[in-house]
């Protein structure tokens, strides 16, 4: 079984991407870990960014990054768990 890692970067959850850090946390499901940096730099000024195993999942707001997030595990890895 594969595990679900969801990372964040530092700066982008200052930016406002704590609150789906927060949401996150509250899944037993889910690792959720906070980096200085995600090497992701270039979205990571412009959007709201979490690295979900590996894979960068952006959004425009922090509610439309959630949902990208669960999309993302029920479309894309749900085949893998």
């Amino acid at each position: 079984m594969i595990r679900i890692r969801i990372g964040f970067c530092v700066k982008n959850l200052a930016r406002g991407t704590e609150s789906v850090r927060q949401q996150l946390l509250k899944d037993p499901d889910v690792d959720v870990v906070e980096y200085g940096c995600t090497s992701y730099c270039g979205i990571c000024r412009k959007y709201h960014v979490a690295i979900v195993n590996s894979q960068p999942i952006k959004a425009e707001t922090p509610e439309e990054l959630l949902q990208n997030i669960n999309d993302y595990i029920d479309n894309e890895l749900i085949d893998q768990l």
